[in-house]
């Protein structure tokens, strides 16, 4: 039976669809028309709730089909234009945000063995995560204040689309982006070719072109864990981050719609994922948002300081609930940053200030909890593996996901190099081809892999325990 047919549609009359669902489940379901749906992936939450998103331009939302059984998905942002609102860019720069499309939810009951939303298959998440996809920094950086504008056009210049064709054949089983799925803030300039026709602003169109569409295969074979990065604060495309990717509910106040509320859109709480048991061990990852985290430490009278140091509380007894811990947030606590002004030096800095501030008052000089043994993060535009002879968990940087590349950093770094003063680096590593991280669970440790967009090996490390080996190839 075709439901796409509007003339057969008619035909079935005052016939309830779902009762012709569930006549029909002997033979595929397909519900809702395919081509008003945009997309349609899993988002992993809080405990591991695994979450069914659609995005369709039809006026009501489809059916989730679970086990060959169809419930309603529920309105999470209905169809919109929002007013304009402080942004990070020029009034003259900036434009009302435009979703002419509603975002539609259902949770995903734990049984579940197969899943479909208007026929589109869905990954189902699995009880133990053996293979992980790691990105971040993605999107095609368009920004007048900087006076960039990345070559959107051209698959060599942003190659986010191939690295994530690339990655997806790893068939992974669960896919983490930590961050910056955004870049696309100005109109591209008149007579520009590299990135001519492009949306801009931070409406649908743009998440559309940026994100959705570049990250197809790899929403299509596995769940996601997003972790919000400094593009998505509310100045910036916070919106959009609410509207279509946090997996936490939408609530009126924490939409970044109205910037009297932004200290409510711009700060969300840790949470767990659960990855399963692999003989002995489980394991987890913590996400933190640290998306309006500024670089220097914070006054401890700073509103910000005090909502930070509750949340890396909520991180301490997050870890004593698994073994193996995975920290992630958007802003790399123990790496380095580089920046080469024009015709300058390259000047290099180490991890968040603002964050070890905090971190070191809780957990003295290893910031982080004894249980957490290896961070990723993203924002500085390259790959970065860093271990420490001291009490350090091992730290991983995947900013390399397609944005404008960072210059990278000098190999070997000057003597006593280090991005805390407390740490002792033992190795380090660093590239600036745009590329993604494969997380393996072994019998009793972890691969960990650095890919360039065509698969190629760049780095590998082992983790077991609290210690880490790695090496260049």
């Amino acid at each position: 039976m075709n439901f796409y047919s509007t003339a057969k549609l008619r035909l079935i009359g005052a016939l309830a669809i779902g009762s012709l669902l569930a006549a029909c489940s002997s033979v595929p379901i397909r519900t809702g028309q395919v081509s008003k749906m945009q997309t349609a992936w899993v988002v992993i939450g809080e405990n591991g709730q695994a979450i069914a998103r659609a995005i369709t331009t039809d006026t009501t939302c489809p059916a989730l089909v679970q086990d060959g059984k169809a419930a309603s998905m529920n309105i999470r942002a209905a169809a919109d234009t929002l007013p304009l609102r402080k942004t990070a860019s020029k009034p003259e720069d900036s434009k009302p945000s435009t979703f002419p499309v509603l975002t539609c939810e259902a949770a995903l009951l734990a049984s579940t063995k197969t899943a479909s939303i208007a026929g589109r298959d869905l990954p189902i998440p699995k009880p133990v995560a053996q293979k992980i996809i790691v990105i971040g920094d993605t999107g095609c950086r368009l920004k007048v204040a900087d006076n960039y504008f990345q070559s959107c056009n051209d698959s060599e210049k942003w190659a986010f689309r191939e690295m994530v064709e690339t990655a997806a054949r790893f068939k992974p089983d669960l896919v983490v982006h930590v961050g910056d799925y955004h870049y696309r803030e100005n109109a591209c300039p008149e007579g520009n070719k590299e990135c001519a026709g492009s949306p801009w602003g931070y409406g649908w169109d743009t998440w559309q072109a940026d994100f959705f569409t570049p990250a197809h295969a790899l929403l299509k074979v596995a769940p996601w864990v997003v972790v919000r990065g400094n593009h998505e604060t509310c100045v910036r495309a916070g919106q959009g981050w609410w509207r279509l990717m946090d997996p936490r509910p939408l609530k009126r106040g924490r939409d970044c719609v109205d910037e009297g509320n932004d200290m409510r859109g711009d700060y969300s709480d840790p949470y767990a994922v659960p990855l399963g048991r692999a003989g002995s061990e489980q394991a987890q990852l913590i996400i933190f948002d640290s998306a309006k985290v500024p670089i220097k430490p914070l006054a401890k009278t700073d509103a910000a300081y005090q909502l930070y140091m509750e949340q890396f509380k909520t991180v301490n007894a997050l870890a004593e609930s698994a073994d193996f811990n995975i920290f992630i947030d958007h802003h790399p606590i123990l790496a380095f940053a580089a920046e080469r002004k024009k015709d300058g030096p390259l000047n290099i800095f180490p991890g968040n200030l603002a964050m070890q501030d905090i971190m070191q008052t809780l957990n003295t000089t290893r910031l982080f909890p004894s249980r957490v043994q290896a961070t990723l993060a993203g924002h500085v535009h390259l790959f970065q593996a860093l271990t420490f002879s001291t009490d350090h968990p091992v730290q991983f940087v995947a900013g390399n996901g397609g944005s404008s590349l960072d210059t990278p950093l000098p190999i070997p770094l000057a003597a006593n190099s280090t991005p805390y003063t407390e740490a002792r680096l033992d190795f380090f590593s660093n590239s600036n081809e745009v590329g993604f991280m494969t997380m393996e669970r072994e019998q009793h440790s972890w691969k960990i892999q650095a890919w360039n967009k065509r698969g190629k090996l760049i780095t590998e490390c082992r983790t077991q325990g609290k210690k880490t080996e790695c090496k260049n190839k």
